[in-house]
């Protein structure tokens, strides 16, 4: 039977969980974001090498499941650091290295790989014929890129960058399989505790909810903003 009684001393508990679950998913973005755009400008101009090595990269991260990323990371980032270390004569404990470091460098570098198309399908949808006007009235390189450019591709890309956001809130649960704790590690505990396990997860699946419809709302609004500044 659901019991209405737990509901407030659970949602207590699970909300904890918040903030540290959003600064996750706010590092993985911006992380995976300037990573995507970085592979997304290789892949727009061509650039000969760098190119091929950037579609190996989001080949590997978009077939290979993310929780064995997760792992590879778990298990693999630590030593490669300390190796990487000691050719600098660095003397530092990378085994100290905190699991939520790790859950965020594993996430980012499979969402960068879907940061990439959303960039590239960005610089793709922009008209070539406004550069060529641009420049016909003198604008130089850095003020087309900031005046026209880039505000159209930001534009473009806030639809699937807002889903990416999602996409991210929803991989940290993966996290608990390393010992990271995020909205729905917390849920799992709590329901631990008291054996609630179905109002626990109610509890969940309403603050992800909410969180989802604050985003939607944010990226709504600031396309609206940017769309009449463009």
């Amino acid at each position: 039977m659901f019991d209405i009684d737990v509901l407030l001393p659970d949602l207590r508990d699970i909300l904890s969980a918040v903030p540290p679950t959003l600064a996750m998913a706010l590092a993985i973005f911006v992380l995976s974001t300037l990573i995507g755009s970085l592979f997304a400008l290789i892949e727009y101009r061509s650039i000969p090498v760098l190119r091929e090595l950037v579609l190996a990269y989001k080949i590997t991260f978009k077939g290979v499941p993310m929780v064995i990323v997760i792992f590879l990371a778990y298990y693999g980032l630590p030593p490669a650091l300390q190796a990487f270390g000691r050719l600098f004569g660095l003397q530092f404990n990378a085994h100290s290295l905190p699991n939520w470091v790790v859950l965020i460098v594993a996430v980012a570098a499979c969402v960068a790989a879907f940061q990439a198309e959303v960039i590239k399908g960005a610089l793709n949808s922009f008209d070539h014929g406004q550069a060529d006007a641009a420049k016909s009235l003198g604008y130089k390189s850095g003020q087309l890129f900031r005046r026209i450019l880039f505000p159209q591709v930001v534009v473009a890309a806030i639809p699937d960058l807002t889903n990416s956001i999602m996409v991210i809130m929803k991989a940290l649960s993966l996290g608990f399989a390393i010992e990271v704790v995020d909205i729905f590690a917390q849920s799992q505990l709590t329901a631990a505790l008291n054996f609630y396990y179905l109002e626990a997860f109610v509890i969940a699946v309403v603050i992800y909810m909410l969180i989802a419809y604050i985003v939607t709302q944010i990226a709504d609004r600031t396309e609206g903003a940017l769309r009449l500044r463009s």
